[in-house]
C-alpha cells in the first residue's frame, strides 16, 4: 500500500525532532527533501569514524548561522573545513564588530554616500568589515613574518587568525573554534577577498612571503586517502563545494554527501549540480547516501543542525 500523507501539527509546539518528523510524515515538496536530509545529517554527524568535510560561502558567515557552524565544529563533529576567503573576512571582523539588519530595497547609492556595505538584507559599516580587518590582520601577519614563516599554507593562516581571536568568541567564531579544536581551515581562493588583500598588501614589502597552497593540497590528500569514511555537508556551491568533492574522487568519491542549495539545475552550473550528478564524475560513490534539499541555508540548516543534535543527545 502506498503511504498516505499526514497533516503535520505546530499547534503543541514540538520540539525541532518533533517538528521535522512531522514533515517527514507530512511529505510534500520541500518538507520530505528536510526530513530526509535530516536523517543523513544525524547518521553523519554520530559517525565517529568518518571523516567529515564542511564547505561553505562566506555569505552565510555573515548572518547568525554562524553561530551554527561554530557549533558544530566546536563539538567536535567537524575534521576539515573548506570555504572561502570571505568567510575569513567575516568571522574576524564579527569577532570585534557588529553587523546590523538591513533590508533588501534600500537605497544603495545612499548607503555607498554613508559608507555602509549592504549584503543582502544586512548592513555593514565600513569601519566594522575593512577597517578592522586592516588593524588586525597586519599584526598578524608581522607575528607570522618575525616568526620565520615565509610559504604560508591557508591552513596556516586560518590558525594564526584563530590563535589571535579572543577565547570568549570560541561559542561563535568558526575559526576560533577550529583553532581551539586543531580542525584544518582551507581556502583555495584565498586572494577573493580582504584578508587576501591584506595579505597581498603586506607582501609589498615582504617580498619573501608566499602562499603555499600545495601545502593545503597535501594535507586534504592525506585527510582523504587516511579516512576509513568519508563525508561531507556542502552548503552552498562554487568552489568550496567543488574542492571538498574534486578531492573525495581520488579515493571513489564520498560515503555520504548532504548538500543544501537554492540554486537551479537546469543552467549546468556546479551550484546546481545535485549530488546525483557527482555520481557519474566518481565523486559521490554509487551507492553512497547522499541528499539535496532545496532551499535557504539560513532557513533549513539551523532546524536541521538542532534537530540533529537532539536525535543524537536522546
Amino acid at each position: 500500500m502506498p503511504r498516505r500523507v499526514e497533516d503535520v501539527r505546530v499547534d503543541d509546539a514540538p520540539s525541532l525532532d518533533a517538528l521535522v518528523r512531522r514533515l517527514e510524515a507530512g511529505g510534500g515538496f520541500s518538507a520530505k527533501g528536510v526530513a530526509d536530509g535530516t536523517s543523513l545529517l544525524t547518521r553523519i554527524l554520530a559517525d565517529e569514524k568518518m571523516t567529515t568535510f564542511l564547505s561553505f560561502p562566506a555569505d552565510i558567515v555573515a548572518t547568525g548561522t554562524r553561530g551554527v557552524l561554530a557549533q558544530l565544529v566546536r563539538d567536535g563533529y567537524v575534521d576539515a573545513i573548506i570555504t572561502t576567503c570571505g568567510t575569513l573576512d567575516h568571522d574576524l571582523a564579527r569577532s570585534y564588530r557588529p553587523y546590523y539588519h538591513g533590508a533588501w530595497d534600500l537605497d544603495d547609492a545612499d548607503l555607498h554616500r554613508r559608507h555602509l556595505y549592504r549584503l543582502g538584507n544586512l548592513v555593514i559599516p565600513e569601519a566594522n568589515y575593512g577597517t578592522i580587518i586592516e588593524r588586525k590582520m597586519r599584526p598578524i601577519l608581522e607575528g607570522l613574518w618575525n616568526g620565520g614563516t615565509r610559504a604560508l599554507s591557508t591552513v596556516d593562516l586560518c590558525r594564526a587568525i584563530g590563535a589571535s581571536l579572543p577565547a570568549r568568541t570560541g561559542d561563535s567564531s568558526i575559526l576560533r573554534a577550529a583553532y581551539d579544536r586543531k580542525v584544518p581551515v582551507i581556502v583555495p581562493g584565498i586572494t577573493d577577498g580582504a584578508v587576501g588583500s591584506q595579505a597581498w598588501l603586506y607582501w609589498q614589502d615582504h617580498r619573501g612571503l608566499s602562499f603555499d597552497l600545495f601545502s593545503d593540497e597535501q594535507l586534504l590528500s592525506d585527510l582523504v586517502f587516511g579516512a576509513t569514511r568519508s563525508g561531507a555537508i556542502l552548503l552552498g556551491g562554487g568552489i568550496s563545494k567543488h574542492h571538498t568533492i574534486w578531492w573525495n574522487q581520488f579515493r571513489d568519491g564520498l560515503d555520504a554527501a548532504l548538500y543544501l542549495t537554492t540554486a537551479v539545475e537546469w543552467d549546468g552550473s556546479l551550484s546546481g549540480a545535485r549530488t546525483r550528478e557527482a555520481i557519474s564524475w566518481g565523486k559521490v560513490k554509487p551507492h553512497a547516501r547522499h541528499q539535496t534539499v532545496e532551499g535557504d541555508i539560513t532557513v533549513l540548516f539551523p532546524l536541521m543542525v538542532g534537530a540533529a543534535l537532539e536525535r543524537l543527545k536522546a
